[in-house]
């Protein structure tokens, strides 16, 4: 089956499209591609297009009732991850993590209005620029 390339994608089942399309374009630098609100919309940061399946879309739809969220989640890396958790404060997003630093880099978790959970994660050779 021949696929698009350009775009790698993701679906999110939302509670609230409108809602999700205001979180992703606003504070996370996502660009609005489609909207078909209240069903649907999707919206596109480099490479990655999050599809945003509200109730009734067809994504919903064919979704089991007794499927339960696990820990996976879109993965953003960001420059100066400081920066952007002081930014994501300022306007009001919570936290669902404390900041953590490993052996690859820095890393902390948002979720959308849905509970649908955003990793934002700071590479170790940024932290380094960041701190110069």
């Amino acid at each position: 089956m021949p696929t698009s390339t350009e775009y790698a994608n993701v679906r999110y089942l939302v509670d609230d499209v409108r809602a999700a399309i205001d979180f992703y374009t606003n504070h996370l630098g996502f660009t609005l591609h489609t909207n078909a609100a209240p069903a649907f919309a999707d919206v596109t940061r480099g490479p990655l297009r999050l599809l945003l399946s509200g109730p009734t879309s067809s994504g919903a739809r064919a979704t089991p009732a007794d499927t339960t969220r696990g820990g996976n989640r879109i993965h953003l890396p960001v420059d100066d991850l400081d920066a952007e958790i002081a930014r994501l404060h300022d306007a009001g997003i919570a936290f669902d993590s404390d900041k953590v630093a490993g052996p690859g880099g820095s890393q902390i978790l948002i979720t959308d209005p849905a509970g649908n959970l955003v990793e934002l994660f700071q590479p170790a050779h940024a932290e380094t620029q960041a701190e110069r």
